[in-house]
């Protein structure tokens, strides 16, 4: 079967205006990016939204549950912003479902072209692929289960919460 994979922005999908020097949401990278990547895992995208992680609402958590519920899918994989992707993993890991939930994002947008967003993403797919059932935050080549990670705002890394 193939993995769901849903798009919700972050700076992941973030693109560069020169003349404004801003930041915006146009369409996702994605499939670009399996395309340079070469790869050859059956995915289904849908984009639910493209915004800042910071701007997430409750009403915005709310349809990534009920749209991992709804997967007939069993592996999910979401492109999420960084700054509150471990609010929204808490969100999914309440439900309970019996099925593999990996979020992942960038610290810089993929259009940069130095970004870490392509790592994340094969090692998102790689580990939607392996572990058991339940929410995980992968970054940085690492995996974290939901409720043990926290992102360090000093270093831009993932990390284990000190327990």
């Amino acid at each position: 079967m193939a993995i769901r994979i849903f798009v919700t922005g972050g700076t992941f999908d973030k693109e560069y205006n020169m003349i404004k020097g801003e930041l915006y949401f146009d369409d996702t990278h994605l499939p670009e990016i399996f395309d340079l990547g070469r790869s050859s895992v059956e995915v289904n995208i849908r984009t639910l939204m493209m915004i800042d992680s910071l701007e997430m609402t409750d009403e915005d958590r709310e349809n990534i549950v009920r749209n991992c519920k709804k997967a007939e899918e069993e592996q999910i994989l979401i492109t999420h912003g960084t700054d509150t992707m471990v609010q929204t993993a808490t969100c999914i890991a309440k439900e309970n479902m019996n099925k593999t939930v990996v979020l992942t994002g960038a610290m810089i947008p993929y259009k940069f072209g130095s970004s870490d967003g392509f790592f994340n993403l094969g090692s998102a797919l790689a580990f939607v692929q392996c572990l058991q059932p339940g929410v995980y935050i992968v970054m940085h080549g690492k995996y974290f289960d939901w409720d043990k990670v926290q992102k360090n705002k000093k270093t831009g890394f993932f990390e284990l919460l000190n327990t």
